[in-house]
C-alpha cells in the first residue's frame, strides 16, 4: 500500500476511534441520566427520526409508562420530563448510526478507488461485524429493563455492552497503529510484553467491575474511603467464588473494584520503571509517562465519584472517571503494540 494511502486509512481509523470513544461517553451520560429505557422500541432505520407531533410524543410517552422504571422511579414525570431523557437515548442511538455511515461510506470510496490493499479488507470486515454486534448487544441490554419489575437494565448485560464497545475501540486503534506506528516500533528494541499484557488484562477486568458498579449502584453500599463502612473487608467477607457472589453482591463488587485499582496503580508504576530505556526517544518517553499520570488521575476520580455518590456532582465525576479509564486503556494498548516484536 502506498504511504499516502496508508496515512489516509490510518487517519480515517483514528477518526473512527474518536467517534467510538464519544459513543461510549454518550452511553455513560445515558446511564447517568436514567435515559436508557426511554425508547422502548428498536427501529434501526426509521428510529432515527424522533417524534414530531404532539400525538407522536404522547404515544412514545405512553409506551414508556408501561414499564416498571416509570411506575417506580418516574411516576411524577410530565411529557417535558420525558422528552429530556428521550433526548440522550435518541442521541446515543443516532451517534451509532452516524458511526455506521462514517465507516461504510469512506470504506466504499477507498475500495472503489483502490486505496485499500486486499490484506486490510479482512480486518475492516471484522470491524464492521463488531459494530453490528455492538448494536445487537445494546438492544439485548435495553430489553432487559423493559418489563414490569426492573427499574434499570441488567448490570451484567450492561458490562457486556460496555466491554464490547471497548473491544471495538481497541481493535480499531490496533489496526490504525499497525499502519502508522511501525516506524517507531522498529527503531527500538522493546521489552516487558508480559507485564504490559497482564496490566492491560487487569484493566479490562477492572472496567468490567466498573460497569458492575455503575449498573448495580454498588457505590451506595459503602460510601466511605479508604475503609468500607468502617472495615477494610466487606462485613460478611468475600463469600464464595460463584458468579452471583462476585457480580451480584454489592459489597463484593465494590471491594474487588477498589483493590483492582490499587493493584493496577502499582503495576503501572512497575511498568514505567522497567521501560526506563524508552527515555532515549522523545516519543517513547512521552508514551511511557502517560499511563502513570492517567492511573493517578483515575484513582482520584474513582474516590471522588464514590464520596459524591449522593450529590448531583456525582455525574460529572463518574463521567470523567469513565473517560480517564478509556484514555488509560488506549495508552496501555499503544504500549503493548510497541512492546511486541516487530512485524
Amino acid at each position: 500500500m502506498k504511504a499516502n494511502n496508508q496515512r489516509l486509512i490510518a487517519n480515517w481509523l483514528y477518526f473512527g476511534a474518536c467517534c467510538i470513544a464519544i459513543q461510549i461517553l454518550l452511553g455513560g451520560i445515558t446511564r447517568l441520566t436514567g435515559s436508557g429505557l426511554s425508547i422502548t422500541e428498536w427501529q434501526p432505520l426509521i428510529g432515527s427520526i424522533p417524534p414530531i407531533t404532539e400525538g407522536e410524543w404522547l404515544l412514545s410517552f405512553h409506551k414508556y409508562q408501561q414499564i416498571a422504571q416509570f411506575h417506580v422511579l418516574n411516576a411524577h414525570f410530565s411529557l417535558e420530563d420525558y422528552k429530556s431523557i428521550f433526548f440522550w437515548e435518541w442521541l446515543h442511538r443516532n451517534w451509532a448510526r452516524f458511526l455506521g455511515l462514517a465507516f461504510l461510506l469512506p470504506m466504499a470510496y477507498f475500495i472503489f478507488h483502490k486505496k485499500i490493499s486486499r490484506k486490510l479488507i479482512p480486518a475492516l470486515s471484522i470491524l464492521f461485524l463488531l459494530g453490528l454486534l455492538q448494536g445487537v448487544i445494546g438492544w439485548i441490554m435495553v430489553k432487559s429493563g423493559l418489563n414490569q419489575t426492573a427499574t434499570r437494565v441488567d448490570h451484567i448485560k450492561l458490562a457486556i455492552h460496555f466491554i464490547a464497545a471497548l473491544l471495538l475501540l481497541c481493535y480499531t486503534l490496533w489496526v490504525a497503529f499497525s499502519m502508522s506506528m511501525q516506524e517507531l516500533k522498529m527503531r527500538h528494541r522493546l521489552r516487558f510484553t508480559t507485564l504490559n499484557a497482564v496490566l492491560l488484562a487487569l484493566l479490562v477486568l477492572q472496567m468490567i467491575y466498573g460497569a458492575f458498579m455503575a449498573g448495580s449502584n454498588a457505590a451506595l453500599a459503602a460510601i466511605t474511603w479508604p475503609d468500607m463502612n468502617g472495615t477494610f473487608l466487606p462485613n460478611q467477607g468475600i463469600i464464595g467464588l460463584s458468579l452471583n457472589s462476585l457480580s451480584g453482591n454489592l459489597l463484593n463488587i465494590q471491594f474487588i473494584h477498589r483493590n483492582l485499582a490499587y493493584l493496577i496503580f502499582l503495576l503501572t508504576l512497575v511498568l514505567y520503571w522497567r521501560n526506563r530505556s524508552w527515555k532515549i526517544n522523545p516519543s517513547l518517553s512521552l508514551i511511557r509517562a502517560i499511563p502513570p499520570i492517567l492511573v493517578f488521575i483515575q484513582c482520584v476520580l474513582g474516590v471522588s465519584t464514590l464520596l459524591h455518590s449522593l450529590e448531583k456532582s456525582y455525574r460529572i465525576y463518574a463521567l470523567l472517571h469513565q473517560f480517564t479509564g478509556i484514555l488509560l486503556l488506549v495508552s496501555l494498548l499503544l504500549m503493548l503494540f510497541l512492546n511486541l516484536k516487530r512485524t
